[in-house]
């Protein structure tokens, strides 16, 4: 009886957070999932709105713009993160540096975003200074817009409220690394190169996949930032979805519900996929392959 206590107690502990995760997540999903198989007039089931949003140029543009600016956030914001904390892990021991490199994380993205357009913008501080100084003779000449079709200030601003993030996420990898294997490597030879490769990125893998496929779940869903620094055409997926909604007459209400199942599709395969991965590693590093 007291092994089963044992066994049964962490899920237990987590019965809270999983009910609350399928009640209001759950809920919102099937209520979308069916909006977007029922016809809006006549209530019965289709597939229609499905057919129109893979016909329609428009979702596919959202759709390539949505994941090429959260896949390269996300490269980006990992491979960023995981330079600084293997190079810089020994000061974050001490908590100042730790408040230092955090700080983006207590910015709100909505704050984030709107700092972005002051700083970065066609008339932004950056700009006034260029043309201040003469670097520039028209505020049109300025070279660093952020509202553009490619999503250069979206992607900048996950950039540095994401960094710190990963950093939390591998720091206690380090901590927890042997230093024996770093010196028998390089006993043998090897380089920093070499550290990497044996003895750091088999621990980092699980931990750097994971990270990769919580951040890219985030941006590709996300709404505030895309809605400030965010161009007319072409729309992130939750800016379309939001305009199909409510912009534009009830018979659009199902596509954008659409719009959305197919986001949470991808993000959900995308996670399984990665997770998958993940786990695969660890079993084999608990096996000591």
């Amino acid at each position: 009886m007291k092994l089963f206590k044992q066994r049964i107690k962490p899920y237990l502990l987590l019965l809270p957070s999983v009910t609350a995760a399928i009640v209001f997540v759950g809920w919102g999903t099937a209520a979308a999932l069916l909006e977007s198989l029922q016809d809006w007039e006549t209530g019965e089931w289709t597939v229609v709105y499905y057919h129109e949003l893979f016909t329609n140029p428009v979702f596919w543009d959202s759709l390539f713009l949505s994941f090429s600016t959260a896949l390269l956030s996300t490269a980006v914001s990992v491979v960023l993160g995981l330079v600084v904390t293997r190079y810089l892990y020994h000061y974050f021991r001490k908590n100042r540096w730790k408040l230092l490199v955090w700080l983006p994380m207590l910015v709100p993205h909505l704050v984030a975003a709107y700092l972005v357009l002051l700083f970065f913008s066609d008339s932004g501080l950056l700009s006034s200074l260029l043309y201040r100084f003469g670097w520039i003779q028209e505020m049109s000449e300025y070279p660093f817009s952020v509202q553009n079709r490619q999503g250069t200030g979206i992607i900048l601003t996950y950039i540095w409220k994401e960094v710190p993030f990963v950093i939390l996420m591998l720091l206690p990898v380090y901590y927890q690394l042997n230093s024996n294997y770093e010196a028998v490597i390089r006993t043998l030879g090897g380089g920093s190169w070499e550290v990497f490769k044996t003895a750091e990125f088999p621990a980092l893998a699980p931990v750097l996949t994971e990270t990769g496929i919580i951040l890219f779940s985030f941006t590709i869903a996300a709404f505030e930032v895309p809605y400030i620094l965010g161009v007319t055409y072409p729309k992130m997926l939750p800016l379309l979805s939001y305009q199909w909604y409510f912009e534009n007459d009830w018979s659009s209400r199902p596509a954008a519900m659409a719009v959305m199942m197919v986001t949470t599709f991808l993000t959900l395969l995308l996670a399984f996929l990665a997770f998958g991965l993940s786990q695969r590693r660890r079993n084999q590093m608990s096996r000591g392959k």
